[in-house]
């Protein structure tokens, strides 16, 4: 089963990641969280509403490099576990009270490794270990525990828009 391990906010840019049990999606992000304030390192220009990332990425990196992001150094909002979140790309899927949609990868930025304060950060994150971004569809309150459900995709049916459209166009 694929459920929420940790979850991680921080008020404003560059401000330690604080651990949280419980939070609340609201339309734009999580409550409290910087990018929803518009106080994150990218405000305006690059924002993510929520992100996500793997808790295995996290063991990944720390077994294959020795460091260590369980801390939230990461800077990733929700850490799931038993799920890749890249599975979460182009899909729609309920945590909690709350449902999303996965829009595309969070690669990491050198942003990250300066605030983690650890050479080889960026790096330990790259290779699809960065997470993804997904915008809150349905606002709610979701906790540390809360299994991930995947409702279905969002990527167009292209094929069955055409098959549709000739099967119209036969009438």
């Amino acid at each position: 089963m694929s459920e929420v391990r940790q979850i991680w906010t921080a008020r404003e840019d560059s401000a330690p990641m604080e651990s949280v049990e419980s939070i609340r999606a609201v339309e734009g992000g999580l409550e409290g969280d910087r990018y929803l304030t518009g106080e994150g390192y990218y405000s305006p220009f690059d924002v993510c509403e929520v992100t996500f990332v793997a808790w295995e990425a996290l063991t990944e990196i720390r077994e294959s490099t020795g460091i260590d992001l369980t801390d939230g150094r990461h800077r990733r909002n929700v850490v799931l576990e038993g799920v890749d979140v890249h599975d979460l790309l182009d899909a729609r899927f309920r945590v909690g009270e709350a449902v999303f949609e996965g829009t595309r990868p969070r690669p990491p930025c050198a942003h990250v490794e300066e605030v983690a304060d650890e050479e080889g950060v960026t790096r330990a994150l790259a290779q699809g270990r960065g997470g993804i971004c997904a915008d809150v569809v349905e606002p709610g309150e979701f906790r540390v525990g809360d299994p991930v459900e995947v409702l279905g995709s969002t990527e167009a049916d292209w094929d069955g828009l055409a098959s549709a459209m000739g099967e119209r166009a036969e009438r």
